[in-house]
């Protein structure tokens, strides 16, 4: 059998408050909690499970993986991160046709939102 990536974990300070953060932005519920560990819904019908697990650290520099969230207009997804706690990192990148933005989620990870077709 080969081997597959069952979850995406995102190290954090407050997996309860970055969970709600992520399950809000990308309408996913909790599927399972711990003390230290919680599992949103699973990425896609055959994805990995979005999971946070607490770190003691505060992150110190640039996510080495980080999400792309497609979207129809990076404009309006903004606003609504932006109103969840997350924070740009810059301003709209590359074709502006099919523009990307680069963001910060409440705790600082990288994401970006990158324009995908409707």
């Amino acid at each position: 059998m080969a081997p597959t990536v069952t979850n995406v974990a995102i190290d954090c300070n407050d997996p309860d408050a970055l969970a709600a953060f992520w399950g809000e932005l990308l309408d996913m519920k909790v599927t399972s909690r711990e003390d230290d560990w919680i599992d949103l819904e699973s990425l896609g019908p055959n994805g990995p499970v979005l999971s946070f697990q607490r770190v003691p650290e505060g992150k110190t520099v640039k996510n080495r993986v980080h999400l792309d969230v497609g979207v129809p207009d990076i404009h309006v997804a903004g606003e609504r991160a932006r109103r969840l706690g997350a924070s740009p990192a810059g301003e709209p990148l590359g074709n502006p046709a099919r523009p990307f933005q680069v963001w910060h989620d409440p705790e600082g990870n990288e994401f970006c939102f990158v324009t995908q077709d409707g």
